[in-house]
C-alpha cells in the first residue's frame, strides 16, 4: 500500500475552508442547501490527519470532499505553524445539528452506528428539525447496499456516521454512484450523540479544548490509541508537514498566501468546490 507524501497530505489541508465569522457560518449553509450535484461534506481532525498521513486510500476519499471543515484543537493549533489562519472551530457535532436545523424541510436518510441508536437518534432529529427521515440502514452493509437505497430513495441530505476514514469511502462511492442533488454529510460520532450513546463534555470543558479528554474518560478502551498513542504520531506528521512546507517554500522562492496556499488548478477542484 502506498504511503502518502506529506505535500499531498498539505495540500488536502490547505483546501479547508477557513470559517472566520458567523456570516460565513451562515452562507455556508445557505450554499449547502442548495447543491444541485451529488456534494460532500467533510470534517478533519487530528485523528483525520493520522489517518491520511498513513493511507493513501484514506487521502483519497477525504480528497473527494467538496467541502472540508476544520474540527478541533489539533488543527487549530497546526494550521498557523503552517502559515494557514485557523478560524473558527467548525466541528461536527455542533455544526451538522445546526445545519439541519436551518435547512428548509428535506428527505433524510441516515447511514450508520446500529440500533438502537438509529431510532433514538431518529426521535431526537425529528423534534428539532423539519425533515422527514426516511431511510435509516446501520453502518455495517458493504457500499453496494448504500448505493442502492440512495438510488430508490433519493434523499435531499445523506448523514453517514461510521467513522474515518471507511464514512470518507462511502460518501466518495455515494458521489460517484448518485445523479441527483443530494449532500452528503460524514458525521462521525454525531447519531451516537444525539441518541443519548455517549455524552458532550460540559460547555467549560469544550471551551477548554480539552473534549477529547472528556471522551476518553467514557470510552478509554476504544480511544486510547486515537488520543494518547495517536498524540505522538500526530506530532510527528505536524513536524513532517512543516518541512514540507518549508521546502516548497524554497523551491517556489516564495510562499503562496495563506488563505489559498496553492493554485486551485493544482488541486483538481469540482465545480461545486469552487462554488463553495
Amino acid at each position: 500500500m502506498r504511503m502518502p507524501n506529506p505535500r499531498e497530505v498539505l495540500e488536502l489541508i490547505e483546501r479547508m475552508r477557513c470559517i472566520s465569522n458567523d456570516g460565513e457560518r451562515r452562507a455556508l449553509i445557505e450554499r449547502l442547501g442548495a447543491v444541485d450535484r451529488p456534494t460532500v461534506l467533510s470534517f478533519l481532525n487530528a485523528h483525520g490527519l493520522n489517518v491520511c498521513m498513513d493511507s493513501d486510500a484514506a487521502l483519497t476519499a477525504f480528497g473527494a470532499s467538496d467541502v472540508l471543515l476544520r474540527d478541533g484543537i489539533g488543527l487549530q493549533a497546526v494550521m498557523p505553524v503552517l502559515g494557514m489562519p485557523a478560524g473558527l472551530n467548525m466541528n461536527g457535532t455542533d455544526f451538522i445539528p445546526l445545519l439541519l436545523k436551518s435547512l428548509s424541510p428535506r428527505k433524510v436518510a441516515i447511514y450508520g452506528t446500529a440500533t438502537p441508536w438509529l431510532d433514538r437518534a431518529r426521535v431526537v432529529l425529528e423534534t428539532i428539525t423539519p425533515h422527514r427521515y426516511a431511510d435509516l440502514q446501520h453502518g455495517f452493509h458493504p457500499t453496494e447496499h448504500y448505493i442502492a437505497h440512495a438510488r430508490t430513495n433519493r434523499p435531499d441530505v445523506i448523514l453517514l456516521a461510521m467513522g474515518m476514514p471507511k464514512q470518507e469511502q462511502v460518501a466518495a462511492e455515494l458521489k460517484r454512484a448518485l445523479d441527483h442533488p443530494v449532500l452528503i454529510v460524514n458525521g462521525g460520532a454525531i447519531v451516537d450523540f444525539l441518541a443519548g450513546r455517549f455524552k458532550r463534555a460540559p460547555e467549560a470543558v469544550q471551551r477548554s479544548g480539552l473534549e477529547w479528554a472528556f471522551r476518553l474518560a467514557q470510552e478509554p478502551r476504544r480511544l486510547f490509541r486515537r488520543y494518547c498513542i495517536g498524540a505522538f504520531g500526530f506530532a510527528w506528521s505536524t513536524l513532517r508537514l512543516r518541512r514540507a512546507a518549508s521546502l516548497r517554500t524554497r523551491e517556489t522562492g516564495a510562499a503562496a498566501p495563506a488563505a489559498t496556499r496553492i493554485p486551485p488548478s493544482a488541486i483538481r477542484r469540482s465545480p461545486i468546490q469552487k462554488e463553495l
